[in-house]
C-alpha cells in the first residue's frame, strides 16, 4: 500500500527502553529468516532466471501465494476482529466506500488514470513499509537519536527512489506496476540519474560510517535487524529494477520481500490477539496455526485472481478456465467492476497506513511487534493502548499508506508482482493485471 500496509513509523513511542528479546520483534533467528531468508530467495531466484515473462508455475506460488495473499492478511488485523470493528466503525466502512466511489471515477475519467493513481499509491505504500521496519527496529534498540532517524530514513528514501528515478528516466522497461504506460514515461529526467545516484552512495557511506562510529566508539550493541532491511531494501530495488530487466524478476525481488514479512507480522497479531478474544472467528482460524492462517489468505487470493481473470484480463485459462478470447466488458461495465475487484488493495493500503500506527497499539499488537509488557512498548503492558510519540513517524508493517504498492489487487497481463501482482519489484499486483504482456505488480 496504494497506502497499503501497516504505517510502521507511527507504532512505536519515543521514551522506550527496548524488548525482552533484544532488537529484534520475534526472536533473532525468526527475524533473520523472514526479512534476510526472504531477500536471500528473491535475490537467489533474480540471479538463477534467464529472465523473461512470469510463468504460470511463477504467478501461482508469488503473485497469488505472496502478492494478493498478503493482501488478504490484512482481515486478521481488521475485518475479522469484532472488538476492532466495534471501536472503530467509522474507519472500516468509510474506508471501502471511499476507495471504489474514487476508483470508479478515477476509471471513468480513464482507465490509465485509475491504475495509474493505483500505481504510484501502491509504490508509496512499498516505500513507506521499509521505512517502518526500520523505525521498529530503531526503537527497539533505543536509538533515540535525531542523526540515526534522519540518516536511516533519507538511505531508505534514495535507495527505492533512485531505482524508480531510473525506471521513470529509462522507458520502456520489460515489467510495469500494473499495467502498461501505468508509470510516467520521464526521459528527461536521465540527466538527474548520476547526480542522484552520487548522492545516494554518499548517503550509504555515511549510514556505515555511522554504524562503526556506535559500535567502536559508543560501544552500542549491534543494530543487526535494521541494517538487514536497509541493506536487502538497497539490494532488492537495486537489482529488480536497475541491473535486471525483465517481468520475472522484477516480480520476485518485489513482492517476496515485501509480502513475506508483513503475513509473518500479521500471523504473531493473530496469535497475540487470540490469546485477548478466544472465541473470535480470528482465533478459531488461528487455533488451526499457520497453515490455516496462510490457507484461508491463500483460498481468498485465488478466488480474487480467478474473478479478475474471468470477468477481466481472460489470459489465464490455463489457471482458471475460460478462453482467451472471451469478449472483454465495456468501458462503463469496466468502470464499475475493475474498482470493484481492486477494493481488497486499495483498502489493504489505506487501513494498512492506520491500524500500524501508535494510537491503534493496544497490548496484542505491541506484543506483536516485539515488545512486552514492562517493557515500556506500546500499550505499555496489558490493559493499555500505546502512548506517546513515535520516534520515526509512521510506518506500519506494510508502508506505504502500497505492498510500495503494490500489486496486491491487479496486475499487468504478462506477469510480474507487486504486492499481490504484476511482475514489478515495486509494486503489487495482486488482483489486476494488464493485458497480455509482461506483467505488473500488487505487500
Amino acid at each position: 500500500m496504494a497506502t497499503a500496509g501497516p504505517d510502521l513509523l507511527g507504532a512505536l513511542p519515543a521514551g522506550q527502553s527496548g524488548a525482552a528479546r533484544g532488537a529484534f520483534l520475534w526472536g533473532r533467528g525468526v527475524d533473520l529468516a523472514v526479512f534476510g531468508g526472504s531477500a536471500a530467495v528473491a535475490l537467489a531466484l533474480a540471479a538463477l532466471s534467464a529472465g523473461g515473462a512470469l510463468p504460470a508455475w511463477g504467478f501461482l506460488l508469488f503473485v497469488v501465494g505472496v502478492d494478493v495473499a498478503h493482501v488478504h492478511t490484512t482481515l486478521f488485523r481488521t475485518y475479522l476482529d469484532p472488538e476492532e470493528l466495534r471501536r472503530h466503525p467509522a474507519l472500516y466502512a468509510a474506508v471501502p466506500l471511499a476507495c471504489y466511489a474514487a476508483g470508479v471515477a478515477l476509471h471513468l475519467a480513464s482507465e490509465l488514470t485509475f491504475w495509474r493513481a493505483l500505481a504510484y499509491v501502491a509504490v508509496i505504500h512499498f516505500v513507506r513499509q521499509q521505512v517502518g521496519w526500520v523505525a521498529i527496529y530503531r526503537a527497539l534498540a533505543g536509538e533515540r537519536s535525531r542523526v540515526d532517524r534522519v540518516l536511516d530514513d533519507a538511505l531508505l528514501y534514495a535507495a527505492t527512489g533512485w531505482p524508480l528515478l531510473h525506471w521513470h528516466a529509462h522507458p520502456p522497461r520489460a515489467f510495469e506496476w500494473f499495467v502498461d504506460g501505468d508509470f510516467v514515461s520521464a526521459p528527461w529526467l536521465a540527466a538527474a540519474v548520476g547526480p542522484l545516484g552520487a548522492v545516494y552512495a554518499a548517503l550509504a557511506a555515511a549510514y556505515v560510517a555511522r554504524a562503526v562510529h556506535r559500535a567502536r566508539v559508543a560501544r552500542a550493541p549491534l543494530n543487526l535487524g535494521k541494517h538487514v532491511v536497509v541493506g536487502t531494501t538497497a539490494a532488492t530495488w537495486y537489482v529488480g529494477i536497475v541491473a535486471t530487466d525483465s517481468d520475472f524478476q522484477f516480480t520476485v525481488t518485489n513482492v517476496i520481500v515485501h509480502g513475506v514479512p508483513y503475513m509473518a507480522l500479521v500471523f504473531a497479531y493473530a496469535r497475540e490477539r487470540a490469546v485477548e478474544a478466544p472465541r473470535s472467528l480470528l482465533a478459531r482460524v488461528v487455533a488451526g496455526g499457520l497453515l490455516a492462517f496462510l490457507g484461508v489468505a491463500l483460498a481468498l487470493a485465488f478466488v480474487e485472481e480467478m474473478l479478475w481473470d474471468r470477468l477481466v484480463w481472460h489470459d489465464r485459462p490455463e489457471l482458471f478456465g475460460g478462453a482467451v478470447d472471451e469478449p472483454l466488458l465495456g468501458p462503463r461495465a469496466r468502470a464499475l467492476l475493475v474498482p470493484l475487484l481492486a477494493l481488497p488493495q486499495a483498502t489493504h493500503y489505506m487501513l494498512d497506513a492506520v491500524v500500524w500506527r501508535r494510537r491503534h497499539t493496544r497490548p496484542a499488537q505491541a506484543r506483536a511487534l516485539g515488545f512486552r509488557s514492562g517493557d515500556g512498548g506500546p500499550g505499555g503492558g496489558h490493559g493499555s493502548s500505546a502512548g506517546g510519540g513515535s520516534d520515526a513517524g509512521g510506518v506500519g508493517v506494510s508502508g506505504s499508506g502500497s505492498d510500495a504498492g503494490g500489486r496486491d489487487a491487479a496486475r499487468s497481463d504478462a506477469g510480474g508482482v507487486g504486492v499481490s501482482g504484476s511482475g514489478s519489484g515495486a509494486g503489487g499486483v495482486g488482483a489486476a493485471r494488464a493485458a497480455p504482456g509482461p506483467a505488473s505488480r500488487d505487500a
